[in-house]
C-alpha cells in the first residue's frame, strides 16, 4: 500500500461505503444468530458499536491520519479481528459463521490481494481466539431458517455493492489511463500528436494506401526563419507562432486528417485520399492565409511558410521513402526562396505549382 494522503484518502472514501453497507448487513447476520444464545448486554452493546458506529469512527479515524493508507490497512485487520471475534461469539454456527468469514475475505483480497487476505485471515483467527477466551467454547451445528434468511441480505446486496465499487474504479482507471496515452502521444505545446505519435500514423496510412490503393499525399511544414523569430522577438512570440500554426492547421484540415508536430519548427500532416493536385491546393491555402497572420504582442512580425508534399506511390517500399519524399520536396522549397509549396512527384512542379 502507498503512502500518498491524496490515495489514501480516495481508499477511505470507498471503503467508508462498503463498510458502512458490510457491517449493517453484518449487524443482522450476527444479532439473529446471537438472539438464541442471550448474551449479555455488553455483548449487544459491542455489536451496535461494531455494526452502527464503527464504519463512521474508522472513516474519521483515517481522514485525519497523517498516513490514510496505513490507517485503513489497521482499520481493515479491525475489521477481520471482530469478524473473527463474532464467529467465536456465534459457537460457529455455520451460515452465519461462513457469512462473515467469507464476506471479509472477499473485500480483502479485492483490496489487497493474496497478501492482504492473509493479514486479514490471521486477524481473524486472532479474534477467534480471543472469543473463544472471552465465551464458553462451543459449536452450534445447525443454522435455523430464521438466521438463514438474516444471512440473504449480506449474500446479496454485498457482493453487489462490492462488485459496483470494483467496476467503478477499473473504469477510472481505465479513463486515466487513456488519458496518460493520450498525453504520452501530444505535443503539449500545440496539442497535435508528436513525432512518434504521428509516425505510427504514417505507417498506418502506408499500409491503408498499399492494401486498398487508395491515393494520399503527406506535407512536411517548416516556418521560414524560426530561429531568427526567437532571437529577435524571444522565445515568447516563437511559441505563439507554433500555436497559431497548429490552431490554424485544426481549424482548415479535414476532420481525416493527421496533423502533428514532427520536431521544433516542422509540422507534419497526413492527407489520406486526396490526390496531390488537390492536396496542393489545400497547402496553398494554408500558407496563403499563415503568412496574413498579424500579432498583436509584436505588430512588424510576419511569418511564412514552407511546404513539401509527397503523393503515396506504389513503388515505395515503405513508408519512410514516403517521408523522404516530402522532406526533399520541402528541402527544395527552403532553396528555392521559402514562402512556397513544393510536390515531389513525377509531373513537373512548376506546372503542378502553376496550375495551382
Amino acid at each position: 500500500m502507498g503512502n500518498t494522503g491524496g490515495k489514501g484518502l480516495s481508499l477511505a472514501r470507498r471503503l467508508y461505503t462498503s463498510r458502512t453497507l458490510g457491517l449493517a448487513l453484518g449487524l443482522l447476520c450476527v444479532s439473529v444468530a446471537m438472539f438464541p444464545l442471550d448474551p449479555p448486554l455488553w455483548v449487544w452493546a459491542l455489536m451496535i458499536f461494531n455494526g452502527l458506529l464503527w464504519p463512521h469512527l474508522a472513516f474519521q479515524w483515517a481522514r485525519h491520519s497523517s498516513t490514510p493508507y496505513h490507517a485503513e490497512y489497521r482499520n481493515l485487520l479491525i475489521d477481520a479481528f471482530l469478524g473473527g471475534f463474532w464467529v467465536a461469539a456465534m459457537h460457529f454456527n455455520p451460515l452465519p459463521s461462513a457469512t462473515t468469514v467469507s464476506m471479509m475475505a472477499m473485500n480483502n483480497v479485492a483490496i489487497g490481494g493474496l497478501r492482504f487476505l492473509l493479514a486479514g485471515l490471521a486477524a481473524q483467527i486472532f479474534g477467534v481466539a480471543v472469543g473463544l477466551v472471552v465465551f464458553a467454547p462451543a459449536f452450534i451445528p445447525q443454522t435455523s431458517s430464521m438466521q438463514l434468511y438474516a444471512c440473504l441480505p449480506m449474500l446479496m446486496l454485498y457482493p453487489l455493492a462490492l462488485g459496483l465499487l470494483c467496476f467503478r474504479q477499473a473504469h477510472t482507471l481505465g479513463r486515466h489511463k487513456r488519458e496518460l496515452l493520450a498525453l504520452s502521444r501530444t505535443d503539449s505545446l500545440t496539442g497535435l500528436l508528436n513525432h512518434g505519435a504521428w509516425k505510427d500514423q504514417l505507417e498506418i496510412a502506408f499500409q491503408r494506401c498499399k492494401r486498398q490503393k487508395q491515393g494520399a499525399a503527406i506535407a512536411l511544414i517548416d516556418i521560414d526563419h524560426f530561429k531568427a523569430i526567437n532571437d529577435t522577438y524571444g522565445h515568447v512570440a516563437g511559441d505563439i507562432v507554433l500555436r497559431q500554426l497548429s490552431k490554424m492547421l485544426k481549424q482548415n484540415l479535414r476532420a481525416t486528417d493527421v496533423a502533428g508536430r514532427y520536431g521544433g519548427d516542422e509540422f507534419c500532416v497526413i492527407l489520406p485520399e486526396l490526390p496531390l493536385f488537390n492536396a496542393a491546393q489545400a497547402m496553398e491555402a494554408l500558407r496563403e492565409r499563415f503568412v496574413t497572420l498579424g500579432y498583436e504582442q509584436n505588430p512588424a512580425l510576419k511569418v511564412s511558410l514552407s511546404i513539401g508534399l509527397a503523393a503515396w506511390d506504389p513503388s515505395h517500399v515503405d513508408a519512410t521513402r514516403w517521408l523522404n519524399d516530402a522532406d526533399q520536396a520541402l528541402y527544395e522549397a527552403k532553396a528555392g526562396g521559402r514562402n512556397r509549396v513544393i510536390c515531389n512527384c513525377d509531373k513537373p512542379r512548376q506546372e503542378l505549382l502553376d496550375s495551382v
